[in-house]
């Protein structure tokens, strides 16, 4: 054993859990924007770097209460029995604090069976014995008796430090009379019982005239007064105080001391938990640091080419690098009407350039003329050979087929590389993921261009501040593309997922859009009369049956009239405690009263009329007479496509209004749509995963799978099945998948909560599968925090753990459903991939238009509507090989209500 220290300044040792509770009471009760508490974690990271900053060391531990009883429990088994439990908030907030410290670098330690206290206390010893000075962080009082030579305790929040001198000053008492004092004067936090009537005055004076507890006793007949007897009444628990207050300092420890050394933070771990828990002051923080401590980069070169002969030495370079990163900017989001400003590429990190073509502010200088650029790249661009990689690179080949070049070679793109890496992670913009994965904070768009009325276009953008711009875009696509892809890499299912489904997808999704869907404008004009119409015709009715005219529109005013002027019964409050008018608690009181009906009725016109009916025809495009609607591989966190400008996927599809909006959906002359819908397609992957013979068979023989649901749980012949019947095993179908409680089944079929509980423990009886596949997955979610498609497609569930129990039940439903609506995505997305294979193939006269949910619409010619029916079927139902086939039903017609 060595007899002198080693390493840099004071062995530090940290009481966690002091810290712990005194940043939990000292701080407001923070949260972040999803409502989970965060102040305790916030204050001791502030603590523990306040610490390190004044203690330059490399020595350090930081020691938590571990879960459980301890020694002293069983000593007194009233021990700390007047102490509330842990705050909610405050216990769900040990995990992530533990993990942060850690990730600070600093070695944690808790050890069950002991406290805090006795762990420090083992460490402080031996340190000491070692020739170390020891500073011990805390504000414990009982920690006074560890103070030696060379021991020192310090209380970070007040500043204040306590060496031998110190504590005699403090206490009136020396450090080696601490553990008596402490007997004597007892402690209610920690209920140690003391002798009643004895204060730290009492204490201190006796123990000053007779030095040790021993010796008290031994005089204790000498002691006068009712303090005297009380002593003389309590000498038999004095001893018990007495070991309740003495710190161990012989803990066995697992971790030996020379272990307990300070590492290089983990920076990627602290930003993902500074940036959930939103600190945005330690994020700065850890970014400055990081740029301070680590070897400077080389500064990026970044060109503006505005000259023939520099644009022809980065054609040389394309020309022969293995991979291009590319960019286009424009001066619109509209890829059917952007027009383009500049292209960017890059082809070594660090390196890139701009090349403008379209910056027209005043003093804009000579630029190349676009065409003369375009020309020089298009044998580049088309070249399928020459590897590119984008940053939602489809946006960039629409731009590019605006001037006639087809943008092959797409080999990568890092907004669907991060996607397919784990899609709940953080938001898949450059910005976003360039911060996660890279650490880097790139130029951000409204720096060059300004915000709100005074923004301006990019042609707008002064070169001077539009070429590091474009640029950097280019560059930090390389620079993310080779920090996601070799862990896509490292996981084949992912990269699988990349090649085969995403990266294709990029294509069709791209044909789709350009080609677009053609629109009856007037019929949807029509219709906006008709909706305006029938809201009036609601709202009067509102009017009479409330009493008086009020806003229709005004949640607080239909609060008023609902339960302060009506009565009607308040089903849930809103967070700061006013009636809920949500459109849940509208349809439930629907059920027994008129006017939630005829507001829900209201409501619902009005969404069809402004997000479709008045909507749809002003996102016409002039020159094509089509709406061309932009589809999303990387929002979904499923692996579900979701479309924007417009949304096609919500227009409903089982009321009169919203199949008569399909009906604007039209085909022209000479053509018809088709419609091609996989059937039940979730219910048959819970089939395939669960494996449940029951339910195999039942999709085998093709039955109708509600009807033969009810007749397996109520135990009666298929053909006995009344229609309520089917309805509720329905129901239970449906409703599994999405986790719903019976509770929830109760409320949709209008039953008690018993009656449904009954029928999904019938339904598990005699489905025992489904319940084995649930219970597995969930376990597995919990174990790994992740569930997996069919096709491997992962979704991380960082809330499996949660403390939170609603959050925890969400997570667990998501673990059951995600499985199964993401592999129904991966399935369509390998459909129509298969399906624009054959299109292209075989030259007919059809085209992809839209996918929505579990459907694809084609535009197909009069004569070849057969042919295609039954290759898209065919294609459709090979897009996956399950343990039941996938069944596609077609339909056609002039309009998309029509075929479906």
């Amino acid at each position: 054993m060595t007899t002198s220290g080693s390493g840099n300044g004071p062995f530090v040792l940290v009481d966690g859990t002091a810290y712990l509770y005194r940043a939990f009471h000292a701080l407001p009760p923070l949260t972040n924007s999803k409502g989970e508490p965060t102040g305790a974690v916030y204050g001791v990271v502030n603590m523990l770097n306040k610490l390190l900053r004044e203690y330059d060391t490399d020595r350090v531990a930081v020691v938590f209460d571990a879960p459980g009883k301890t020694f002293r429990d069983e000593l007194y088994s009233e021990y700390k029995a007047t102490r509330p439990p842990m705050p909610d908030d405050l216990r769900v907030q040990i995990d992530p604090l533990l993990a942060t410290v850690e990730a600070l670098g600093l070695p944690v330690l808790r050890v069950p069976g002991v406290e805090a206290d006795d762990v420090i206390g083992t460490l402080s010893r031996e340190a000491s014995g070692r020739g170390f000075e020891v500073v011990i962080s805390t504000a414990d009082k009982d920690m006074a008796q560890l103070v030696e030579k060379g021991v020192t305790l310090v209380n970070t929040m007040s500043g204040s430090t306590l060496d031998r001198a110190g504590v005699k000053k403090k206490f009136d008492v020396f450090p080696e009379q601490i553990i008596d004092y402490l007997a004597l004067v007892g402690d209610t936090s920690d209920n140690i019982p003391g002798v009643p009537k004895v204060g730290p005055k009492t204490a201190a004076k006796w123990l000053n005239e007779y030095e040790t507890l021993d010796s008290i006793v031994e005089h204790a007949d000498e002691i006068k007064g009712k303090v005297g007897e009380s002593l003389r009444d309590n000498l038999e628990q004095l001893e018990l105080s007495r070991k309740l207050a003495s710190i161990r300092c012989d803990v066995e420890l697992d971790t030996p001391l020379d272990a307990l050394v300070l590492r290089a933070p983990d920076r990627e771990t602290l930003t993902d938990v500074y940036r959930n828990m939103e600190f945005g002051s330690l994020l700065r923080a850890l970014r400055e640091t990081q740029a301070k401590t680590e070897p400077a980069a080389p500064e990026a070169q970044y060109e503006t080419v505005l000259t023939e002969g520099a644009l022809d030495q980065w054609i040389d370079k394309l020309a022969n690098a293995p991979l291009i990163a590319i960019d286009t900017e424009t001066d619109s989001l509209d890829y059917m009407r952007a027009r383009l400003v500049g292209v960017s590429f890059s082809v070594d990190i660090g390196s890139a350039a701009y090349v403008p073509v379209a910056h027209d502010y005043p003093a804009a200088p000579d630029q190349l003329a676009a065409d003369l650029v375009l020309a020089k790249l298009k044998p580049i661009l088309e070249d399928p050979k020459k590897n590119k990689v984008g940053h939602h690179i489809k946006y960039d080949a629409h731009i590019f087929l605006r001037y006639g070049i087809n943008l092959a070679g797409i080999r990568y793109d890092t907004m669907l590389e991060s996607y397919v890496l784990n899609s709940t992670a953080t938001r898949h913009d450059m910005d976003s993921i360039a911060e996660k994965y890279l650490g880097l904070t790139p130029i951000k768009y409204e720096e060059v261009t300004g915000r709100g009325a005074k923004q301006i276009g990019f042609n707008q953008v002064a070169l001077e501040q539009a070429g590091p711009y474009a640029a950097e875009d280019a560059d930090i696509t390389l620079r993310l593309h080779e920090k996601l892809w070799p862990q896509l890499e490292n996981t084949p299912s992912l990269e699988t997922l990349f090649e085969d489904i995403e990266r294709p997808l990029i294509g069709v999704l791209t044909r789709m859009e350009e080609t677009g869907v053609l629109l009856d404008t007037d019929l949807l004009s029509r219709l906006s009369r008709e909706f305006a119409d029938k809201m009036h015709e609601f709202e009067t009715k509102a009017h009479e049956v409330a009493g008086g005219p009020f806003n229709i529109g005004s949640p607080k005013q239909l609060q008023e009239i609902l339960f302060d002027k009506l009565g009607l019964p308040v089903l849930r409050k809103t967070p700061k405690g006013q009636p809920s008018t949500a459109e849940d608690v509208l349809a439930e009181l629907a059920e027994d009263y008129q006017l939630p009906r005829l507001v829900l009725d209201y409501r619902a016109l009005q969404k069809l009329k402004s997000t479709y009916t008045d909507t749809l025809p002003r996102e016409v495009n002039p020159n094509t007479g089509r709406v061309h609607t932009s589809y999303h591989q990387a929002v979904a966190v499923t692996g579900r496509l979701a479309s924007s400008d417009p949304n096609l996927q919500n227009i409903p599809v089982r009321n009169a209004e919203g199949r008569r909006i399909r009906q604007a959906f039209i085909a022209p002359d000479g053509y018809r749509l088709l419609a091609a819908d996989y059937s039940q397609i979730e219910l048959r992957i819970m089939a395939h995963l669960s494996g449940d013979k029951r339910l195999l068979n039942a999709f085998a023989e093709d039955r109708d799978i509600h009807q033969a649901t009810a007749a397996e749980v109520l135990g009666i012949e298929p053909d006995e099945v009344s229609t309520e019947q089917r309805r509720s095993a329905k129901a239970v179908n449906f409703g599994l998948i999405y986790g719903m409680s019976a509770f929830g089944l109760a409320r949709q079929l209008g039953i008690d909560r018993d009656e449904a509980q009954n029928y999904v423990d019938l339904y598990f009886a005699r489905y025992p599968g489904v319940k084995e596949y649930m219970d597995n997955t969930r376990q597995q979610a919990r174990d790994q925090g992740y569930v997996e498609t069919v096709f491997g497609r992962r979704l991380y569930l960082p809330e499996i753990h949660a403390r939170n129990y609603q959050r925890r039940q969400y997570a667990e439903r998501s673990a059951i459903n995600a499985p199964m609506q993401g592999t129904a995505a991966d399935i369509i997305k390998r459909a129509m991939i298969s399906v624009q294979d054959w299109l292209s193939n075989a030259s007919v006269d059809a085209r992809l238009i839209m996918q929505v949910h579990d459907e694809l619409v084609l535009e197909v010619a009069e004569d070849k509507v057969d042919t295609v029916s039954k290759e898209v079927t065919k294609h459709m139902a090979d897009a996956a090989t399950l343990d039941v086939p996938l069944k596609v039903d077609v339909g056609s017609g002039t309009n998309w209500d029509e075929a479906h």
